[in-house]
């Protein structure tokens, strides 16, 4: 389906892609803790939002 070439080319294409991401993300870590602090309260929160509805759709369903 695809010739020698482009898998090689594929490869490179994504350990490139991946090492470049991983620097990235290293180079933005102090900022995306400043930047980002209660996300994770927020997550939380949505989260069991959406299992409380469940919850609902569940017990009033029988």
């Amino acid at each position: 389906m695809f010739s020698t070439g482009q898998l090689i080319f594929a490869a490179f294409f994504f350990i490139a892609f991946v090492i470049i991401i991983i620097l990235s993300y290293k180079k933005d870590k102090k900022l995306h803790k400043k930047s980002y602090k209660g996300v994770v309260q927020i997550l939380l929160s949505f989260i069991t939002f959406i299992i409380i509805l469940f919850l609902i759709k569940h017990f009033l369903k029988n």
